[in-house]
């Protein structure tokens, strides 16, 4: 009979696994916190919305001149819209020569500048330069125009001659024309060149790309620095290994956040360059454009056609920002750079 009732006795049900797991937790959500939400969500929908809006304007204002030029538009490098020869070969190349000259000299004067205010920088000094920085990201660009129109190009020819004639053998760098050993050949030759608005462009981006980089190298773990000095790491040694890794996305998100500013600058370019429109690929020579400064310098006197091809040109310069700016935000979320410091 006792066997009979163990047999028939009710057995314990073991829990599932899947009821072992832990709950998972949901904090409640109160009243201004959803109105946040809701604000941020909001705000952001706007910015893609305004965005959308004005690809969607530059398309349809293009659209006229993008289907009068096909795929001339992007081949040919005269622009003259009323005879029907235009195209966007040569300011686009030009726009991209300028940017990549700004950017290389930007990237040294920024890095030395964000690593100086924070590991070297004494603290009686560091808040005052900060400021400094930020405002100088907030001149106007016809004041930079001026500046290097004014001072920086009659005072930057001599360093533009010496270029050419020590590397002038660099394609890049060779001056049509130009011979070393004549003394008396014009200056002028070097002035509203790629060079020049390069430098005034740099100017005004580096302000930019040291502040993000800045922010960067202070949220370096405070773990890390401390582990490296204790292991006898010099405070440069510290920098190149913990620091310098650990803001290599933000520094690279930085610089092309600077990039896209480069690529779109309007004022200071048109007063630096004497507009050529051919490829020109020699950076110290006479004769430059863009395509902001193409739209400066023809939208006044445009015909309603003009003005199409102006927006057709406006719309490249759009989607071209665009990618830069993308990439920089997809670089800077995958890298390490922004995590929270350890001390």
């Amino acid at each position: 009979m006792s066997d009979l009732l163990e047999l028939t006795a009710p057995v314990a049900e073991v829990p599932s696994p899947r009821e072992d797991a832990p709950r998972p937790l949901r904090a409640a959500i109160g009243g201004q916190d959803r109105l946040f939400g809701l604000f941020t969500r909001g705000a952001a929908s706007i910015v893609l919305v305004i965005m959308t809006l004005v690809g969607i304007f530059l398309l349809i204002r293009g659209l006229p001149a993008l289907s009068a030029a096909g795929l001339g538009f992007v081949t040919t490098q005269a622009w003259e819209p009323n005879s029907g020869t235009f195209g966007i070969a040569a300011v686009i190349t030009g726009t991209i020569f300028i940017a990549l000259t700004a950017i290389v000299v930007a990237i040294p004067l920024a890095t030395g500048t964000a690593l100086y205010i924070s590991e070297y920088a004494p603290r009686q000094i560091k808040q005052a330069l900060v400021s400094i920085v930020d405002l100088m990201a907030a001149i106007p660009s016809v004041v930079y125009g001026l500046w290097g129109l004014f001072l920086l190009q009659p005072n930057i020819l001599a360093v533009s001659r010496w270029i050419a004639t020590v590397f002038g053998w660099i394609p890049i760098f060779h001056v049509t024309g130009f011979d070393p050993e004549d003394p008396l050949s014009s200056p002028t030759i070097f002035t509203a060149s790629t060079f020049v608005a390069g430098l005034v462009v740099a100017m005004m981006v580096a302000p930019i790309i040291s502040s993000i980089m800045r922010e960067v190298f202070t949220q370096a773990p405070m773990g890390e620095r401390e582990g490296a000095l204790a292991l006898g790491a010099t405070r440069w040694g510290m920098i190149r290994s913990v620091v310098l890794p650990f803001g290599r996305g933000g520094m690279i998100g930085g610089t092309m956040l600077g990039l896209g500013r480069a690529l779109g600058e309007t004022i200071a370019v048109y007063l630096i360059i004497s507009p050529a429109f051919v490829i020109q690929p020699h950076i110290l020579e006479k004769g430059s454009n863009s395509i902001s400064a193409l739209i400066a310098l023809r939208y006044s006197e445009a015909s309603p056609f003009d003005i199409s091809a102006l927006m057709a040109a406006g719309l490249a310069l759009f989607l071209m920002t665009l990618v830069v700016n993308f990439g920089a935000s997809i670089i800077i979320s995958r890298s390490r750079s922004g995590s929270a410091s350890d001390g």
